[in-house]
């Protein structure tokens, strides 16, 4: 395990500190202190056994697969020597591999049997198998470059993708040689394989399942035929050829996603509903009563949850479940205990609770995710406090109980009495593995402490009680003689589906401290639309996302400056990513007044050009509703620009396209607005890992310039 970075401590002279220089760089090196996290635990059914993923260091790129048992880890494969995995992953495992955020390279996923006896991966297209009892991994023979293998429930057979079509193949021959289950009737079907839609923004990344028997699987249809494309360049290389992906933007046609019951001998069984009325495909599962389907209208207010008859295909409605804005996807859910109890979400009392049979989760408790079942205990995560996520168990009949203990954002796997505690808390992260309530373990974390230590205080600003984080230069003192007032730096996301405000030490709240050390007060708010504070709060964004939220920024800003009156509310930026990147940008060109600066990645300026399921869960269908749109886009502001602006944005990006950030600057052009853009070549939607510590100098002699401040760094107190 790599020794611990020294943290950043203020120095008595307010000189720069050596871990201000040095974390940039660490943040780009560590992957935003993602390598070496233990991920992907899986348990075995006896509890015995927990397989994980997990690179060899902190500043280690490669993922290794590993097995916890007994107290003791056990390296079972590596990409090197006879592991293979050198050469190129398949597009469909880039694709992947882009809607996953994955940072690693090596073995990055893995699946396994029913007992964890064996576990497959696929490394540069090569399909591989390790017993997980012990002996080397090795190779198995395939039809061509494999994308997602999953063995069968007996660990005898493997399904896998190849150019888009279903395989099944044995080891050493037994089934017969390799099998192909179903192959595509034309250049743009695929089977076995998710869209794009679902993978980016209702998190389905598989396509195929097994039947507990081993005996069929069921499989998703992809059609893009009637999909719009998109080409997928990379200016900076004009020898390359461009890449075409199916993109379903705001009110164009989606995908034609169907299912299908393919058994090994041959037989083909289309599964029947509605597909015209429910287009997409949210969740599917093969469990020991059989398929389990969950399909959502166009306008995403109708959920069926779908009980299928293996042999027919015929479906029937297990529940139904509407909402006058949208039904909110529940990760996990629905899903059945092994008695057969659905376990699905539903809101009431201003609760999203989670109901198995006739057992509600408590008022007040909002459930974020269901983890799994272990008999008809089910492990779900929820929050009390929007601050703290945690993991909880319900049965009916014994009522919820708290799992995780502690300050922190946590999740687990479970099985057999034994769960993996994975923790993300104030001090770092921690995974502990605990059997009655007791930790018999832990599996390591080999990820680097952060050179720069988080040190937020969370106040609570206004009616609406937002929740913010505020952090401060380390050793800064408002009350000392030579002490300047701070500028202000808000750096939030706060869109659908994140919540920033949390007490653990992500890699964000690393950054904003970051910021702080060089001289700002940095304030963090989650506002109204962001998960953790219940339904009506989260929908509250339905029709227009950037008026709400932008008060929410501003309310808690002046709350801030009114309770600290060292906040210099005239010297007074903002940054943000993503949707963050679309609130910056908003923020300078509708309240120039407020905002001084601004510097927006990765920004949806133009929300007609997001995709179908997420734009038009907040906004509706462009064709209907057309003036939200108008409301939640940027380009008919651009002539208002009269504030420092800085665009980012990665040139290969395939979820918010490159032409944002090019449509809005060419209207700031048309209008005569000053604004700087920094295209990130080849960098995808997060960035691009190699420029994250070279981008954050840059956006802070950005914002240094714009608000006045000069070239110099310091800790607030006298020379700031």
């Amino acid at each position: 395990m790599p020794a611990p970075m020294p943290s950043t401590t203020a120095a008595p002279d307010g000189a720069p500190l050596p871990g201000r220089a040095l974390f940039p760089e660490q943040l780009a090196r560590t992957r935003r202190f993602s390598l070496g996290v233990p991920r992907h635990p899986s348990v075995s059914p006896d509890g015995a056994r927990v397989l994980f993923v997990r690179t060899g260091g902190g500043d280690d790129p490669v993922g290794r697969l590993w097995l916890w048992e007994e107290g003791a880890e056990r390296l079972l494969a590596a990409p090197y020597g006879a592991g293979g995995g050198t050469r190129p992953v398949p597009p469909e495992e880039r694709a992947r591999r882009e809607r996953a955020r994955e940072r690693s390279t090596g073995v990055v996923a893995y699946a396994a049997d029913r007992e964890l006896r064996r576990a497959v991966y696929a490394l540069g297209g090569a399909l591989w198998a390790v017993d997980t009892g012990g002996g080397a991994p090795f190779p198995v023979p395939a039809a061509g470059p494999v994308v997602d293998p999953r063995p069968s429930p007996d660990g005898e057979l493997i399904a896998y993708v190849t150019g888009g079509a279903l395989h099944v193949t044995g080891f050493g021959g037994g089934f017969g040689g390799d099998r192909c289950l179903a192959a595509p009737e034309g250049p743009s079907v695929t089977y076995g394989l998710t869209d794009h839609v679902s993978a980016e923004s209702m998190g389905r990344l598989r396509g195929h399942w097994w039947a507990p028997d081993g005996r069929a699987l069921l499989a998703a249809r992809v059609d893009t035929t009637a999909v719009r494309r998109r080409w997928v360049c990379d200016p900076a290389r004009p020898d390359l050829p461009p890449r075409s992906m199916a993109y379903p933007a705001a009110g164009t046609p989606n995908a034609d996603v169907s299912l299908h019951l393919l058994s090994l001998d041959g037989g083909r069984t289309e599964v029947v509903w509605d597909r015209a009325a429910f287009e997409y495909v949210v969740a599917a599962d093969w469990d020991a009563h059989g398929p389990l389907v969950t399909v959502q209208n166009r306008d995403q207010r109708v959920l069926r949850v779908l009980a299928v008859d293996p042999v027919t295909g015929a479906t029937r409605v297990l529940h139904e479940q509407r909402d006058r804005h949208w039904v909110e996807l529940v990760p996990g859910a629905p899903c059945r205990t092994a008695s057969g109890l659905l376990v699905r979400a539903e809101e009431s009392a201003g609760t999203r609770r989670l109901r198995v049979g006739d057992t509600l989760t408590p008022e007040g408790l909002q459930v974020t995710g269901v983890l799994g079942t272990d008999g008809d205990e089910v492990l779900f995560t929820g929050c009390e406090d929007p601050l703290e996520e945690h993991v909880w168990a319900t049965a009916p009949g014994t009522g919820c109980r708290r799992v995780s203990d502690g300050p922190g954002v946590h999740s687990a796997a479970a099985a057999g009495g034994t769960v993996v505690l994975d923790s993300l808390t104030p001090g770092g992260h921690t995974v502990a593995v605990l059997r009655g309530g007791t930790a018999v373990g832990r599996i390591a974390s080999l990820a680097e402490e952060p050179v720069v230590t988080p040190r937020p205080v969370f106040p609570v600003h206004g009616t609406r009680r937002l929740r913010s984080a505020l952090f401060l230069p380390s050793g800064y003192d408002p009350d000392a003689p030579d002490a300047r007032s701070l500028p202000v730096l808000l750096s939030p996301y706060a869109g659908p589906g994140m919540r920033l405000v949390v007490r653990a030490r992500t890699w964000w709240a690393c950054v904003a401290q970051w910021f702080a050390e060089q001289g700002f007060a940095v304030l963090v708010t989650d506002g109204r639309g962001t998960p953790g504070r219940g339904p009506e709060w989260e929908k509250e964004i339905r029709g227009d996302q950037l008026t709400p939220v932008l008060e929410d920024q501003i309310d808690a800003l002046r709350a801030a400056v009114a309770e600290r009156p060292y906040l210099d509310a005239g010297r007074v930026a903002i940054r943000g990513w993503s949707f963050g990147g679309t609130l910056a940008a908003a923020a300078v060109l509708r309240h120039p007044e407020v905002f001084h600066a601004a510097v927006a990645g990765a920004a949806p300026t133009d929300q007609r050009m997001y995709d179908t399921h997420w734009k038009e869960r907040y906004l509706g269908h462009p064709e209907r509703e057309p003036e939200n749109y108008e409301r939640s886009s940027l380009l008919r502001d651009a002539p208002r620009l009269r504030r420092p602006l800085l665009l980012v944005h990665g040139t290969s990006d395939d979820n918010v396209a490159f032409a944002h950030t090019l449509r809005l600057s060419a209207a700031l052009l048309a209008a005569g607005r000053e604004h700087t853009v920094l295209p990130l070549s080849g960098a995808g939607h997060t960035g691009g890992d190699r420029t994250a510590g070279r981008l954050l100098g840059f956006e802070l002699g950005f914002l240094r310039d714009a608000l006045g401040l000069g070239s110099g760094s310091g800790n607030g107190s006298g020379n700031g």
